[in-house]
């Protein structure tokens, strides 16, 4: 293949990767501009801040813990925390790591917005 026929080659690769994501993200934006899809969130959402709010009492040393040891740089306690991470926040999660068996509690941490929050399952990473 000759080098003009591979930039062509490269530029045909490119306009369908670019093509193909611009579909994605019409589908995405369709989906969630959907009214069910948005109360079901709005549901989700209620729900995980009122579960925060429940454990808020309880669980509440384990975020003053975590304060502390970020303040404090101390690595070693922060590297066992768990990965847990949440779809909309990140990684937010204080408990240690494994307490959704040890300890039979859901993630839990506050929010960027200093609410308490509480969620079942992890986000993937390249969420």
């Amino acid at each position: 293949m000759t080098a003009p026929e591979r930039r062509v080659q490269d530029a045909v690769r490119r306009h369908a990767r670019t093509r193909a994501f611009a579909e994605a993200e019409d589908v995405i934006s369709a989906v969630l501009s959907d009214l069910g899809v948005q109360a079901a969130r709005a549901r989700v959402e209620a729900a995980e801040t009122e579960l925060g709010l429940e454990l808020c009492v309880r669980l509440q040393p384990f975020q003053d813990r975590y304060d502390q040891a970020v303040a404090g740089g101390d690595a070693a306690w922060l590297t066992e925390v768990c990965a847990g991470k949440h779809g909309r926040w990140g990684r937010i999660c204080v408990l240690p790591d494994g307490h959704e068996t040890s300890m039979e509690e859901p993630h839990w941490g506050h929010n960027s917005e200093g609410q308490p929050i509480a969620w079942v399952g992890s986000a993937p990473d390249g969420w």
